[in-house]
C-alpha cells in the first residue's frame, strides 16, 4: 500500500442553476479540476480510473451509465482520456463521499496511480418539481414502508414529538426534528443552541463565494424564520440546489508526474472509513460513531488533533449531534459546545467553514466532494477570509439515506497538510 494524496480539487458554485445540465456541471467541475492540478487536456491521460456519483439523474431518464453519458462529450473532444473505466456510485447524501472512497482505495491498493472522483446533482426543476420529490424518495426503504412508519410512530411517542408530516416540509426534516426533540428532552439541548449553529454557518457561508446562500442571519432571525417542523425553522434546514465537485487522487510516486506547483499543494489522505446504518434505539449511538472510531484507530489520531471539521448538517441540529458522535465533544454537550463559540471561525474547533449544508447548499450527489474541496482549501491555506490559521488536519463526516434514525451509510475522511 502507498500514501494517497489529493493532488487537485474543484467545486462549482452551488445554487439554483436550472439553466445548467448534468453535462454542463460535470464538465465545469472536471475542467476546473484539471486547472487546479496544472494539467492540460493531454496530461489527463494520467487518469487511470474514475468514480462518478449521482442520485437523481434517473428522474431525467438516465437510470444507468450516468458517468459515461456525462463524460462522452469530454472524451470526444479530447479532454478526457479514452477507455478509462468509470464506476457509477450512489449512497444518498453520501454519494460523493463514496466516490472519493473508491478513488482512495484504487490508489491505496496500487490498482491505479491516479484516480478521479466526481459528483453532480440537479435538485432544481421548475417545470416538474415532482422529480425532486421522487429523488428524495429513493433515500428510504420503498419496499417495506410500513416498517419505518411503525418505527417512527413508536419513536415519536418516546421523543415526545408525534411522527407526522405536512405541507412545506419533508419526511427527512420531520425525522431530524424528532431526534432533536429527544435530544432536548434527554440532554437539555435548546432550540437557541440549534439556532446558534445555523447563524454561525450562515456567517461562514457569507464568506464562501461557492455558497448558495451568501447572507448572514442572526440567532434571533433564525428563530423567527418559518417553522418547518418544531424545533427546526427554515434557516436551520439545507436548501435545494444544483452543483458538482471533484477530486483527483494520486500515489506518492505519481506526484512526480504533476507540475511542481501542484505537488507543493498536495494534501495527504490519512484515512477514509465507512459504516452502515440500522434501525437503532434512540439512546444508541449512530453509525457515524462507528466510522469515526475506525478512523481514529487507522490513524492513531485523537479528537484533539483535529483543526477543523466539515460535517453533514442537513439540519443545524445535526451539527450538535455529529460533534458528539465523532467524539469531538462529550455526549449531550454538543449544544453548549456550539453555543460557546468553539465551532465558529476563530474558535477552538471551527466546523463547516464552507457554510455547511444549510448555507453552502446540498446538491446531494456532489456534497461529499464539496466537503473535500473545503478542507483541501483550508489545508493549503487558500480559503481566504474563512481561513483557519495553521490548519494541519481536517476531518470530514457525511451520511446518506435513512434507516430509522440512522443514515443508511456514512463516510469519515481525515486529510492532512503535506509537509
Amino acid at each position: 500500500m502507498t500514501d494517497v494524496y489529493v493532488i487537485a480539487s474543484s467545486c462549482t458554485a452551488f445554487g439554483k442553476r436550472a439553466d445548467r445540465s448534468f453535462h454542463d456541471l460535470a464538465r465545469e467541475a472536471y475542467l476546473d479540476l484539471l486547472a487546479d492540478a496544472g494539467l492540460t487536456a493531454g496530461d489527463a491521460a494520467l487518469i487511470e480510473q474514475a468514480w462518478f456519483g449521482n442520485c437523481g439523474m434517473g428522474q431525467w431518464g438516465q437510470g444507468g451509465i450516468r458517468g459515461q453519458v456525462c463524460f462522452t462529450p469530454l472524451v470526444e473532444q479530447g479532454l478526457f482520456p479514452e477507455r478509462v473505466p468509470m464506476i457509477n456510485v450512489e449512497g444518498g447524501c453520501a454519494t460523493a463521499s463514496f466516490a472519493f472512497h473508491g478513488a482512495w482505495k484504487d490508489v491505496l491498493s496500487g490498482q491505479a496511480r491516479v484516480s478521479l472522483a466526481l459528483g453532480v446533482e440537479k435538485l432544481v426543476c421548475p417545470d416538474d418539481p415532482q422529480r425532486v420529490a421522487a429523488i428524495f424518495a429513493t433515500g428510504i426503504d420503498q419496499l417495506d414502508r410500513q416498517r419505518w412508519l411503525d418505527y417512527y410512530a413508536r419513536a415519536g411517542h418516546e421523543a415526545g414529538k408525534p411522527f407526522e408530516t405536512g405541507p412545506g416540509r419533508t419526511l427527512y426534516m420531520d425525522t431530524y426534528a424528532m431526534q432533536a426533540a429527544w435530544h432536548m428532552q434527554r440532554h437539555g439541548t435548546t432550540q437557541r443552541q440549534i439556532a446558534v449553529a445555523a447563524s454561525k454557518n450562515h456567517h461562514h457561508g457569507s464568506l464562501n463565494p461557492k455558497a448558495q446562500y451568501r447572507f448572514e442571519l442572526s440567532v434571533e432571525q433564525v428563530l423567527a424564520d418559518r417553522e418547518i417542523s418544531w424545533p427546526l425553522t427554515r434557516a436551520m434546514c439545507s436548501p435545494l440546489g444544483d452543483g458538482a465537485a471533484a477530486a483527483l487522487l494520486c500515489s506518492a510516486d505519481a506526484l512526480q508526474d504533476f507540475p511542481p506547483a501542484a505537488r507543493a499543494r498536495a494534501v495527504k489522505v490519512r484515512t477514509s472509513q465507512l459504516s452502515g446504518g440500522k434501525y437503532r434505539r434512540l439512546d444508541e449511538p449512530g453509525l457515524s460513531r462507528v466510522a469515526a472510531q475506525k478512523a481514529w484507530r487507522a490513524t492513531g489520531l485523537q479528537a484533539r488533533d483535529i483543526d477543523l471539521v466539515e460535517l453533514h448538517d442537513a439540519t443545524s441540529f445535526c451539527e450538535i449531534y455529529q460533534l458528539e458522535m465523532l467524539g469531538l465533544c462529550p455526549d449531550g454537550q454538543g449544544g453548549p459546545f456550539v453555543e460557546s463559540g468553539a465551532t465558529a471561525l476563530g474558535g477552538s474547533l471551527p466546523v463547516n467553514l464552507s457554510g455547511g449544508l444549510v448555507s453552502k447548499g446540498h446538491p446531494v450527489g456532489a456534497t461529499g466532494l464539496s466537503m473535500v474541496y473545503e478542507v483541501v482549501q483550508q489545508l493549503r491555506g487558500e480559503a481566504g477570509p474563512r481561513q483557519v490559521s495553521g490548519a494541519e488536519l481536517g476531518l470530514i463526516e457525511n451520511g446518506g439515506g435513512v434507516i430509522g434514525f440512522d443514515e443508511a451509510a456514512c463516510a469519515v475522511h481525515i486529510l492532512e497538510k503535506s509537509s
